[in-house]
């Protein structure tokens, strides 16, 4: 090892042989057990494993949407309800927030799929010209739009001060063999411009908070394992939280280098200059 060089991050080839000091996962969804079409099986039976060890399996996803939707996506993608104990959504966090603003008139920037985020709230939709608060939950069409599409909209809410509420601080998720845009880039976008940009997912605390209110017990930070792909969300928040993580490979961080293995300098590069570092890697979770 260089002085001063952090020690090489241990790659495991299953979770095993560390579940034994562990006794919850906060585990990351997309990208983890499915890609957003498939569930990955392997990450499943691992998920099995640990609770038949005595383990609870916490999900948090940065969906903008609440849990009961994402629960029928995750059924819908293979991923059985029996490998998990609790679910919790950046969506869930989300709506304390538009809770908060709720009497404000307000804009809804993403696609309708998400308009099941306010359910049951009473909130007073209007246009981005007469809105008081933005609430972001990805793009309209991500298919096909770009962050400069939305340069006008988000500079004439930035000369209004409006501040915007963001749902999914991811940037990019995995859909199958592609890489699509997230709310995170608008958000990333809009403070870039000065303003005020609420976050309630990863890698900020709220959704931590609310992770731990799932579980059956009070549990110290040294008994939770975070999984996940993301490094700034995933990664990042679990560290700032006092929380182990083990990082799983992306394309999101890596590209097509995902898919020809994982090695301790291919590790080094991603996360050298971080002030945070994951635990272990792993290609991808399994047990």
């Amino acid at each position: 090892m260089i002085d001063g060089a952090p020690p090489p991050i241990p790659i495991l080839s299953g979770l095993a042989e560390i579940a034994a000091s562990r006794k919850a996962w906060f585990c990351d969804v997309w990208g983890v057990l499915h890609d957003g079409i498939s569930a990955f099986p392997a990450a499943v039976d691992a998920c099995r494993a640990f609770l038949r060890s005595g383990g609870e399996v916490v999900l948090v996803s940065n969906s903008p949407r609440t849990s009961a939707p994402v629960l029928e996506h995750l059924q819908i993608a293979g991923v059985p309800r029996d490998c998990f104990t609790a679910l919790v959504t950046s969506g869930d966090v989300t709506r304390g927030f538009v809770e908060v603003y709720a009497v404000e008139p307000m804009f809804h920037l993403g696609p309708e799929r998400d308009k099941c985020l306010f359910e049951g709230l009473k909130v007073q939709f209007v246009s981005a010209k007469s809105a008081m608060v933005a609430v972001c939950t990805g793009f309209f069409d991500e298919d096909q739009e770009t962050v400069e599409d939305y340069e006008p909209m988000l500079a004439s809410l930035a000369v209004r001060g409006v501040p915007m509420i963001c749902a999914n601080p991811d940037l990019m998720v995995e859909r199958g063999s592609r890489l699509m845009p997230c709310s995170g880039l608008l958000a990333q976008r809009y403070a870039a411009l000065g303003q005020t940009v609420i976050q309630a997912g990863k890698p900020y605390a709220p959704i931590y908070q609310a992770a731990m209110r799932q579980l059956s017990r009070p549990l110290p930070q040294s008994a939770i394992l975070a999984i996940g792909d993301g490094i700034h969300t995933d990664i990042e928040g679990a560290c700032a939280q006092g929380i182990d993580a083990i990082y799983i490979a992306s394309r999101v961080n890596l590209g097509e280098e995902a898919e020809d293995g994982l090695t301790p300098p291919m590790l080094d590069r991603l996360f050298a200059g971080k002030p945070f570092r994951p635990a272990a890697a792993m290609p991808h979770l399994r047990w």
